[in-house]
Protein backbone atom coordinates (compact mmCIF):
# COMPACT_ATOMS: atom_id res chain seq x y z
CA UNK A 1 0.00 0.00 0.00
CA UNK A 2 0.89 3.31 -0.62
CA UNK A 3 1.44 6.17 2.10
CA UNK A 4 -1.71 8.68 2.72
CA UNK A 5 0.18 11.48 1.91
CA UNK A 6 0.10 10.14 -1.91
CA UNK A 7 -3.81 9.41 -1.49
CA UNK A 8 -4.40 13.23 -0.34
CA UNK A 9 -5.62 15.62 -2.88
CA UNK A 10 -3.31 18.05 -3.84
CA UNK A 11 -3.19 21.60 -3.12
CA UNK A 12 -6.24 24.13 -4.63
CA UNK A 13 -4.71 25.51 -7.80
CA UNK A 14 -5.01 28.86 -6.56
CA UNK A 15 -2.15 28.50 -3.91
CA UNK A 16 0.28 26.14 -6.34
CA UNK A 17 -0.45 28.47 -9.51
CA UNK A 18 2.94 30.51 -10.01
CA UNK A 19 2.48 34.68 -11.44
CA UNK A 20 2.25 34.02 -15.12
CA UNK A 21 5.92 34.71 -16.55
CA UNK A 22 3.74 35.86 -20.02
CA UNK A 23 1.70 39.21 -18.60
CA UNK A 24 5.40 40.26 -16.94
CA UNK A 25 5.43 43.92 -18.12
CA UNK A 26 8.81 44.84 -19.49
CA UNK A 27 10.81 48.57 -21.31
CA UNK A 28 10.82 47.02 -24.62
CA UNK A 29 12.80 50.49 -25.66
CA UNK A 30 13.66 54.17 -24.26
CA UNK A 31 13.55 56.97 -26.31
CA UNK A 32 15.69 59.93 -25.86
CA UNK A 33 15.33 63.21 -27.87
CA UNK A 34 16.70 66.49 -27.74
CA UNK A 35 15.29 69.26 -30.10
CA UNK A 36 17.38 71.73 -30.75
CA UNK A 37 15.41 74.05 -33.34
CA UNK A 38 18.04 74.47 -35.73
CA UNK A 39 21.04 73.06 -37.75
CA UNK A 40 25.18 73.29 -37.01
CA UNK A 41 27.09 73.49 -34.01
CA UNK A 42 24.69 73.62 -31.52
CA UNK A 43 22.78 70.51 -32.99
CA UNK A 44 26.46 68.47 -33.12
CA UNK A 45 27.39 69.68 -29.24
CA UNK A 46 24.01 67.87 -28.67
CA UNK A 47 24.84 64.97 -30.48
CA UNK A 48 27.82 64.37 -28.30
CA UNK A 49 25.54 65.13 -24.81
CA UNK A 50 23.39 62.19 -26.32
CA UNK A 51 26.44 59.94 -27.33
CA UNK A 52 28.09 60.42 -23.82
CA UNK A 53 24.13 59.43 -22.59
CA UNK A 54 23.77 56.56 -24.42
CA UNK A 55 27.18 55.68 -25.22
CA UNK A 56 25.77 55.07 -29.05
CA UNK A 57 25.65 57.05 -32.28
CA UNK A 58 22.67 59.24 -32.28
CA UNK A 59 20.71 59.85 -35.21
CA UNK A 60 20.03 63.23 -36.39
CA UNK A 61 15.69 64.22 -37.48
CA UNK A 62 14.62 66.56 -40.02
CA UNK A 63 11.83 68.85 -39.98
CA UNK A 64 8.70 67.83 -41.73
CA UNK A 65 7.75 71.08 -43.18
CA UNK A 66 8.80 74.71 -42.91
CA UNK A 67 7.90 77.47 -40.53
CA UNK A 68 8.82 80.70 -40.67
CA UNK A 69 8.00 81.86 -37.44
CA UNK A 70 10.46 79.16 -36.37
CA UNK A 71 13.17 79.62 -38.42
CA UNK A 72 13.08 75.77 -39.50
CA UNK A 73 13.20 74.95 -43.16
CA UNK A 74 11.41 71.49 -44.79
CA UNK A 75 14.10 68.77 -44.11
CA UNK A 76 16.70 70.44 -42.06
CA UNK A 77 18.54 68.86 -39.51
CA UNK A 78 16.41 70.28 -36.09
CA UNK A 79 17.43 67.21 -33.36
CA UNK A 80 18.85 64.15 -32.57
CA UNK A 81 17.90 61.46 -31.23
CA UNK A 82 18.70 57.43 -29.71
CA UNK A 83 16.91 54.71 -28.64
CA UNK A 84 17.98 52.69 -26.20
CA UNK A 85 17.06 48.86 -25.19
CA UNK A 86 18.14 46.17 -22.31
CA UNK A 87 19.81 47.12 -19.59
CA UNK A 88 21.18 50.20 -20.54
CA UNK A 89 18.12 51.76 -20.81
CA UNK A 90 16.67 50.74 -17.26
CA UNK A 91 20.20 52.49 -15.85
CA UNK A 92 19.39 55.58 -18.33
CA UNK A 93 15.76 55.58 -16.95
CA UNK A 94 16.40 55.29 -13.46
CA UNK A 95 18.81 58.31 -13.69
CA UNK A 96 16.00 60.26 -15.42
CA UNK A 97 13.37 59.69 -12.71
CA UNK A 98 15.97 60.67 -10.42
CA UNK A 99 16.27 63.61 -11.39
CA UNK A 100 12.45 63.85 -11.06
CA UNK A 101 12.16 62.67 -7.71
CA UNK A 102 10.24 59.28 -8.64
CA UNK A 103 6.96 61.37 -9.18
CA UNK A 104 5.26 62.01 -12.53
CA UNK A 105 1.93 63.70 -13.25
CA UNK A 106 -0.71 61.56 -14.83
CA UNK A 107 -0.94 63.55 -17.95
CA UNK A 108 3.04 61.85 -18.75
CA UNK A 109 0.64 58.21 -19.27
CA UNK A 110 -0.77 57.04 -22.62
CA UNK A 111 -3.60 55.07 -22.58
CA UNK A 112 -1.58 52.81 -24.96
CA UNK A 113 0.49 51.70 -21.97
CA UNK A 114 3.74 54.42 -22.80
CA UNK A 115 5.27 57.27 -21.01
CA UNK A 116 7.54 59.95 -20.94
CA UNK A 117 9.29 63.10 -19.64
CA UNK A 118 11.35 65.77 -19.85
CA UNK A 119 14.51 67.63 -17.51
CA UNK A 120 15.88 70.60 -18.45
CA UNK A 121 19.11 70.08 -17.93
CA UNK A 122 21.22 66.99 -18.93
CA UNK A 123 24.10 67.74 -15.94
CA UNK A 124 21.40 66.59 -13.86
CA UNK A 125 21.95 62.84 -14.83
CA UNK A 126 25.47 62.79 -14.08
CA UNK A 127 27.14 64.03 -17.22
CA UNK A 128 30.26 66.33 -16.33
CA UNK A 129 29.49 70.14 -17.46
CA UNK A 130 31.95 71.17 -20.69
CA UNK A 131 31.43 74.84 -21.25
CA UNK A 132 32.09 73.74 -24.71
CA UNK A 133 28.98 72.02 -25.16
CA UNK A 134 26.67 73.77 -23.11
CA UNK A 135 23.32 72.63 -21.37
CA UNK A 136 21.28 70.52 -23.06
CA UNK A 137 17.37 69.26 -21.93
CA UNK A 138 16.07 66.35 -23.37
CA UNK A 139 12.93 64.12 -23.90
CA UNK A 140 12.35 60.47 -22.34
CA UNK A 141 9.71 58.11 -24.09
CA UNK A 142 9.31 54.65 -22.38
CA UNK A 143 7.96 51.94 -24.39
CA UNK A 144 6.23 49.07 -22.34
CA UNK A 145 5.66 45.57 -23.70
CA UNK A 146 4.76 42.16 -22.75
CA UNK A 147 6.61 38.86 -23.41
CA UNK A 148 5.58 37.79 -26.81
CA UNK A 149 5.16 41.27 -28.58
CA UNK A 150 7.76 39.85 -31.18
CA UNK A 151 5.23 38.28 -33.14
CA UNK A 152 3.45 41.37 -34.45
CA UNK A 153 7.20 42.66 -35.85
CA UNK A 154 8.73 39.35 -37.21
CA UNK A 155 9.07 38.64 -40.81
CA UNK A 156 7.88 35.00 -40.77
CA UNK A 157 4.58 33.78 -39.78
CA UNK A 158 3.30 37.61 -38.33
CA UNK A 159 0.23 37.97 -36.22
CA UNK A 160 -1.67 40.48 -34.14
CA UNK A 161 -1.40 40.60 -30.38
CA UNK A 162 -4.52 39.99 -28.74
CA UNK A 163 -6.30 42.98 -26.54
CA UNK A 164 -5.54 41.33 -22.67
CA UNK A 165 -1.58 41.31 -23.92
CA UNK A 166 -1.25 45.28 -24.97
CA UNK A 167 -0.23 47.29 -21.92
CA UNK A 168 -2.52 49.78 -21.00
CA UNK A 169 -2.11 53.19 -19.19
CA UNK A 170 -3.57 51.88 -15.80
CA UNK A 171 -0.93 48.77 -16.12
CA UNK A 172 2.01 51.40 -16.99
CA UNK A 173 1.11 53.39 -13.86
CA UNK A 174 1.44 50.17 -11.53
CA UNK A 175 4.48 48.90 -13.66
CA UNK A 176 6.01 52.30 -12.27
CA UNK A 177 4.97 52.81 -8.73
CA UNK A 178 5.87 49.11 -8.30
CA UNK A 179 9.44 48.81 -10.18
CA UNK A 180 10.78 52.72 -9.13
CA UNK A 181 8.46 52.96 -6.09
CA UNK A 182 7.46 56.07 -7.73
CA UNK A 183 4.15 58.57 -7.32
CA UNK A 184 2.06 59.44 -10.11
CA UNK A 185 0.31 63.16 -8.98
CA UNK A 186 -3.12 63.27 -10.12
CA UNK A 187 -3.74 66.44 -12.12
CA UNK A 188 -6.45 69.56 -10.30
Amino acid sequence: PLPVEEYTMAAPAEETKKENPMRDVKISKLCLNICVGESGDRLTRAARVLKALSEQEPVYSKARYTVRSFGIRRNEKISVHATVRGPKALEILEKGLKVKEYELPESCFAKEGNFGFGIDEHIDLGLKYDPSIGIYGLDFYVVLERPGSRVSRRRRCKSTIGNSQHVTGEEAKKWFEKTFEGLVLHGK
